[in-house]
């Protein structure tokens, strides 16, 4: 694949984290990459974004960025709020294919989950990953309510014809809960894509050395990584 999406099942369950995962598992394979923020929200001008962030802890990814606004909010709404143009769908894949033109693999992030609106029309990631025909990578939270909001959004990307590349685990939890360890069995039950890689929690705050030697280690070899689905859940499912 030469353009991957990423999204999550909400905010805060280690999307930007899970990029430069994958990022740094694809430099280190020998892949040149390129990972574009769609909307950055939440963030004022001259700060650190979420596409710096992954050049942070991945090391030489070229970073791009479509629009940003300054409220935390949907980028629909915090487009509208600061009277600025929004970001549609058309522009992400745009921007994705010309660098993919220019790269081995390109990381579209999306802002929040799968259906956040880009702009007043309703345009959301799915469209971006529809017009680039590119597979989506689910990033899932590993506790209790992860279920329903995977489910769902699985059901969304078939039910619009997307393919769904499989899920990573944003934050493992250093001693997860009965909860948890259960999800490892059930998330690939109920959405009916693989498990491929969980992100142990607090992987950020490792020096970006660290995490580059380790992000291999925390995916599956469809991303470039050495992570086995099978012997995690043996260690860690009840």
């Amino acid at each position: 694949m030469s353009v991957l999406v990423i999204t999550g099942t909400g905010t805060e369950v280690g999307k930007t984290v899970v990029t430069a995962a994958v990022a740094a598992a694809a430099l280190s394979a020998g892949r040149s990459v390129a990972v574009l923020k769609a909307a950055q929200t939440g963030v004022g001008p001259g700060e650190p974004g979420d596409a710096d962030e992954v050049v942070r802890l991945a090391g030489a990814v070229t970073a791009a960025e479509l629009a940003r606004y300054p409220d935390p909010l949907a980028p629909a709404t915090a487009a509208r709020r600061a009277g600025r143009a929004p970001v549609h769908p058309h522009d992400v894949a745009e921007r994705a294919a010309k660098l993919a033109t220019e790269h081995d693999l390109v990381l579209v992030e999306g802002a929040g989950g799968l259906l956040v609106r880009f702009d007043p029309a309703g345009g959301t990631l799915a469209d971006a990953a529809g017009l680039l025909a590119a597979p989506v990578l689910v990033v899932a939270s590993a506790g209790l309510g992860t279920l329903n909001v995977t489910e769902l959004t699985a059901r969304e990307l078939r039910g619009r014809g997307l393919g769904l590349a499989g899920l990573v685990i944003g934050s493992w939890p250093a001693e997860p809960d009965l909860a948890s360890r259960c999800n490892l069995l059930d998330l690939p039950d109920v959405t009916g894509a693989p498990l491929l890689g969980a992100v142990p929690a607090g992987s950020a705050a490792l020096s970006p050395a660290a995490f580059r030697a380790a992000a291999p280690h925390w995916l599956a070899p469809r991303l470039d990584g050495t992570w086995d689905a099978e012997a995690f859940r043996v260690r860690e499912a009840p």
